[in-house]
């Protein structure tokens, strides 16, 4: 029996996907994002052990409120292509039993060819790129960006649909030029449905502290409307510039 390491659940999520939502946080991860705000979800082997009917009887006393406001389950973390085996047996599950609709949030670091049998029982890909010029990637969470872009032109070319999520950072995310080949990026996707900007918060900075880790983006404010705005702006210049080509 496949059991996942789970972080937290959440009952009535409503942002993480369409309608309402089960979210299942999964533990683990290899990116160390700065401005991660669950650092708690890093280590592999840790949270609770669950089966795939643990998860299935918190999903149950729910069902209706999922279905009748066409919402499903999402499975986010943490990373959560890194128990893909575990995720894949549960939406096939809820598919079985109860028709539910199958969200994954993911960083795309894994290997989407490795993982084929949970993207295969999934309706919706959120990816998180997490920046699009390399250098500053892997400063910002220790990992290149390679394997996410990668991830995404596969979903494109596969046909599987996603929203593409970015967190915004004043300093780090701000520049012209970076955000106007972000949206050139997306503009060469198929599949694409919503592009999101999630404007970065300090509401983990006390999940640092209390882990005893330094906080790297200390003094950093959240964006102003403005700032995202102009954000949304170039990036849509972007997507424009690539669909004139």
């Amino acid at each position: 029996m496949i059991k996942g390491h789970v972080h937290s659940l959440e009952t009535f999520g409503t942002v993480d996907g369409p309608g309402i939502r089960f979210v299942l946080f999964m533990q683990g991860c290899l990116m160390r994002c700065q401005y991660c705000h669950n650092p708690d979800t890093w280590e592999l082997n840790e949270g609770k052990e669950m089966t795939v009917e643990d998860v299935l009887s918190e999903i149950e006393p729910y069902i209706n409120y999922y279905r009748s406001s066409g919402g499903g389950l999402t499975v986010s973390g943490g990373e959560p292509s890194l128990q893909a085996k575990f995720v894949a047996e549960l939406f096939r599950e809820v598919k079985r039993r109860w028709n539910l609709h199958t969200t994954l949030d993911s960083n795309g670091f894994n290997d989407a060819d490795k993982i084929k049998e949970l993207l295969d029982v999934t309706d919706l890909v959120l990816l998180d790129i997490k920046h699009i010029d390399d250098e500053k990637h892997i400063k910002l969470t220790a990992k290149s960006n390679e394997r996410t872009l990668k991830t995404a032109e596969w979903l494109s070319e596969h046909g599987h649909k996603m929203w593409i999520r970015h967190v915004y950072v004043p300093g780090i995310h701000d520049l012209e030029e970076d955000l106007v080949h972000l949206g050139e990026f997306i503009g060469t996707l198929n599949g694409v449905e919503k592009f999101e900007i999630l404007p970065y918060h300090q509401m983990g900075i006390y999940k640092w502290k209390s882990l005893g880790i330094d906080y790297p983006l200390e003094g950093v404010p959240s964006p102003s409307d403005e700032e995202v705005q102009r954000a949304y702006q170039l990036i849509e210049k972007g997507r424009n510039n690539q669909h004139l080509q």
